[in-house]
């Protein structure tokens, strides 16, 4: 296998686009295409994320975005795997490119849904779950997280400001994102007074719908003799799954698919997870920052929240979690999460994270979780 890097990477700001996710898909790729040093002639495949394009009525929308970039000739797959869907398309780009059967390859996001009203919108976002066991039956993922979060609680008894803490920090890192959708700092008590919306889970506990769009461009290290940014090396790009239906899991103190993925990932990079300097993790409500905190094997199980609340995963402390804000903040564009998360990465390798770095960028984890936990996706980068 040759060794993959990462060359370029672009976003827009998440939020309420303005523009259709076509253009929007279009524009974030060429930027991307443009910071790697590359032309679009270099592509030799795309891969594109697109969960709700039929909101749009525009399905097979990677050949339309080949087109605006001027390669319609270039071959496009896209990809679907609920919120971990770009992330998937990462793994797909990272194997074409390490396997040899292309030179470079484009993996693009976009998501655009704020012409929808709410409810027909977390319609959209349940038929990720199961439909005939639990959306069929009036589950929506707040609720299911929800489910998730008693269970926890019920095993590791928290007082509310733990997860509060979790929501303050992501919050003040996103006020310093240019990408991030709420660019605004929160307090304790806002937190707490905020309305519940599936206990525990209150308001400031889950993440918005977005509009957005993010692109990576992926490239063998033979055929970038001269980069003109800092790569980033792939160590890792593991995928796993797990059940998808709720009632039928052994436990839910954890994502099942997060831990067998992060086992390959730290398998296949030789790496254990205290060499890691900061994580991009899946945050889409509070409880899910815990969880990957642990199935990750960065915690142990039952002491994440205290981790949070004590400051380690600040950007100025042992362990930084997401410094771009997280879903949580930065926004939750469903396909174009995976791959913002490799941008809010690359910034910070190379010098462009201004006002939020973290200290140290020599090596950084991305874990991106689809729906409750169905599938996963986990990628390990470090410098050359």
């Amino acid at each position: 296998m040759r060794e993959a890097w990462v060359i370029g990477a672009a976003s827009n700001r998440f939020g309420k686009m303005p523009e259709t996710g076509r253009e929007a898909a279009t524009r974030v790729a060429l930027e991307a295409i443009r910071q790697s040093g590359l032309e679009p002639k270099d592509i030799g495949y795309t891969f594109v994320s697109n969960c709700f394009g039929l909101t749009e009525k525009q399905g097979h929308v990677g050949p339309l975005i080949n087109g605006g970039l001027g390669i319609p000739e270039v071959p496009s797959c896209t990809i679907e795997s609920a919120c971990s869907s770009s992330s998937a398309a990462l793994h797909e780009a990272f194997v074409h490119v390490a396997g040899g059967f292309t030179d470079a390859a484009l993996v693009v996001g976009v998501e655009k849904l704020s012409h929808l009203d709410t409810l027909t919108a977390t319609s959209y976002f349940a038929e990720a779950a199961d439909y005939a066991f639990e959306t069929k039956n009036g589950a929506t993922f707040p609720g299911l997280y929800a489910t998730l979060a008693n269970a926890y609680q019920k095993a590791y008894p928290m007082a509310p400001e733990v997860l509060g803490s979790v929501a303050i920090k992501n919050h003040a890192n996103a006020a310093r994102n240019p990408h991030a959708q709420f660019q605004k700092e929160i307090s304790m008590d806002t937190y707490l007074r905020s309305p519940m919306i599936a206990s525990p889970l209150r308001l400031y506990d889950c993440c918005p719908f977005s509009d957005g769009a993010a692109a990576v461009v992926v490239a063998a290290k033979e055929f970038v003799r001269h980069p003109v940014t800092e790569p980033l090396v792939i160590r890792a790009s593991a995928r796993s799954g797990s059940i998808t239906e709720m009632q039928d899991r052994p436990d839910l103190l954890g994502l099942p698919a997060t831990r067998t993925a992060a086992e390959k990932a730290f398998r296949q990079a030789g790496m254990e997870p205290k060499e890691i300097d900061f994580l991009e993790v899946h945050d889409c409500f509070t409880i899910a920052e815990l969880f990957a905190l642990e199935d990750l094997g960065f915690l142990p199980r039952g002491t994440a929240g205290r981790a949070e609340v004590e400051g380690v995963t600040a950007r100025d402390g042992k362990l930084p979690v997401n410094p771009s804000g997280g879903l949580k903040a930065k926004g939750h564009p469903v396909s174009a999460t995976g791959a913002s998360q490799v941008v809010e990465i690359f910034e910070q390798f190379n010098g462009l994270a201004k006002g939020r770095e973290v200290p140290r960028t020599e090596t950084a984890l991305a874990h991106n979780v689809g729906a409750t936990g169905g599938s996963c996706s986990v990628h390990i980068f470090s410098r050359r």
